[in-house]
């Protein structure tokens, strides 16, 4: 009798920490940071705006290297004829107009950088809620960004978590 109970009792121990274990199995997943990030439709519209900035600063630039040009071919050709004051006054206009291509390159490259940050941030912030809530509400241990070159493996049996992260979002 004793022994019955007692074999009883193990197995029951067993089974109850067998149901407290599987409870605290660690789930893996994973998701596609860019992929989420190109299905929001606020995306789309920052790319627009973005590609409208480039735009316009290359058309201010063509407008100026159109002038250099200009500048530059009428001085080959009449340099010969020009008195020495002239062709240096001349190639100092040439030298100014480089260095105004450079620094409206530089201008240019620096505002479309500070407009995609401020552009593409509240994207990617709404991203990362809606993956830590996926994440909390699924009882994730931990999500890894597959779109992270650093993440060489993500293992066959982990959750791929982007479907989920997308229905959260309401984004196909």
């Amino acid at each position: 009798m004793t022994k019955k109970f007692f074999i009883s009792l193990s197995t029951l121990i067993l089974m109850l920490c067998s149901a407290v274990s599987a409870q605290n199995i660690p789930v893996i997943a994973y998701v596609n940071t860019t992929e989420l990030i190109e299905a929001v439709p606020e995306k789309a519209q920052a790319t627009q705006k973005l590609t409208a900035l480039s735009d316009s600063y290359k058309a201010e630039l063509q407008l100026i290297q159109n002038e250099y040009n200009k500048k530059y071919s009428d001085f080959i050709t009449y340099q010969s004829s020009l008195a020495e004051n002239i062709k240096l006054r001349r190639m100092q206009e040439l030298t100014d107009l480089e260095n105004k291509m450079q620094e409206f390159m530089k201008v240019a490259q620096k505002d479309i950088e500070e407009q995609e940050k401020i552009l593409l941030e509240p994207i990617q912030q709404k991203v990362k809620q809606a993956i830590q809530a996926v994440g909390t509400e699924q009882n994730f241990t931990v999500i890894y960004d597959t779109a992270d070159p650093a993440i060489l493996f993500v293992t066959p049996t982990a959750v791929n978590a982007t479907p989920l992260v997308k229905a959260k979002l309401k984004i196909r």
